[in-house]
This record gives C-alpha cells, structure tokens and sequence, in this order.
C-alpha cells in the first residue's frame, strides 16, 4: 500500500512538470499526411511489462480523414516522422509497424485492440488528441483515457494506469484484440537506428 501511494504521489508531482511544445512545420506535416483505405478505426496500444504484468505505455491510433498516433509523452522519435505535441503524422503501414515493434521486446509486448467506428467519431477523435496540447511525464494512460471518455461517455473512466484503460476499452461492443511479442534486447533505440524509410517506401 505504502508503494502505491508514493507510486501516486510520483505522479501528481510530475502532472506539475513543464512539458516541452514540439510543432512541426505546416509543410511537414501537410507533406506526411496519409490516409489509410481501411475503415475509420481507434487502436489502443498498451505496453505490458512480461515480468510484472504492469502496463508501461498507453496510446491511440486513429484512422480517419488521415491517419495519426496519439503518443502521449512518447519517446518514438524520428526525424521523417512529423509531431505535434504528441501526435504524430504520416502513419503509413511501415510506420505502423516500426512503431510496434519499436515497443514490443524481451521485456514488453504490446496488446492492440481495434474498433470500427464512424467516420465522425474518427474525425471526432483526431480533433481531440490535436487539441490536447503536450502531455506529461507518467500520464500517458490519463491523457489516453481522457479523450477515449469523451468519445464514449459512461465507459471509458479517466485512469493513471494503462491496464485499466485498456480493460475499459476492451469492454466496448466490437473491440477485437491481438498480442505482439518479440524478443529483441532493451535498447529498443536500434529499432529506429536500423529504420530506413526510403527503403520501405520502395517496398
């Protein structure tokens, strides 16, 4: 009990952090913008730790008029890839991929959860997730939680902890859900060293 409450306290602490603004050029992001041909979809990401079972990670990815990832206080960062305050552009299918695999390792593996949904709730959510403004340290799941709750009111509740926000989505009529696993060391850093985006455009 003491652990969680000094856990919470970490918490309410860094949610007084100054968070630094990250703003992409018009140009860039203009540039990057990539619709996908699949439906308008929500994609909850949640890093699990496979020792503890602890979730580490909660974001969102939306497929609407374009599609984007809601990251909040992230650490995916590359150069090609353009961001505003935690929402990042151009998710291609290569980028898709190298985001999941960027957080599944020995230690982690990601649980997907995918729902259908209207073409306004999508547009609905991408207009949430640019308005948010950057996100904290530790608040990743908060955030997440926050903006899911106003997309579905009464059922998502507003949660520090990424497991129960993804038990809370996971409880939503049409929910599917998959687990990806890889075994790759901790330096998950490589995954983007080794990325080469010239190369998968081509592929």
């Amino acid at each position: 009990m003491r652990s969680l409450v000094l856990a919470l306290g970490a918490m309410v602490c860094l949610a007084g952090c100054a968070t630094e603004t990250v703003w992409a050029p018009d140009d860039a992001v203009a540039r990057a913008a990539y619709r996908h041909d699949g439906p308008p979809r929500l994609t909850v990401y949640t890093m699990i730790n496979n020792n503890s079972g602890g979730g580490a990670h909660t974001s969102l990815m939306i497929n609407g008029s374009q599609r984007v990832i809601f990251d909040p206080a992230g650490s995916f960062k590359h150069d090609t890839i353009p961001e505003r305050n935690d929402v990042l552009f151009g998710i291609t299918p290569p980028v898709e991929d190298v985001y999941t695999r960027y957080h599944a390792r020995k230690t982690y593996h990601v649980q997907i959860q995918r729902l259908d949904v209207s073409p306004e709730l999508a547009e609905r959510a991408i207009q949430l997730v640019k308005a948010n403004g950057p996100v904290p340290s530790a608040q990743c799941s908060l955030a997440t939680s926050r903006i899911l709750g106003e997309l579905f009111p009464g059922q998502i509740r507003s949660s520090w902890f990424p497991r129960k926000t993804a038990e809370d989505f996971g409880k939503i009529p049409g929910v599917t859900e998959e687990k990806l696993y890889e075994y790759d060391g901790d330096d998950n850093s490589n995954v983007l060293a080794a990325w080469d985006p010239a190369r998968a455009k081509a592929q």
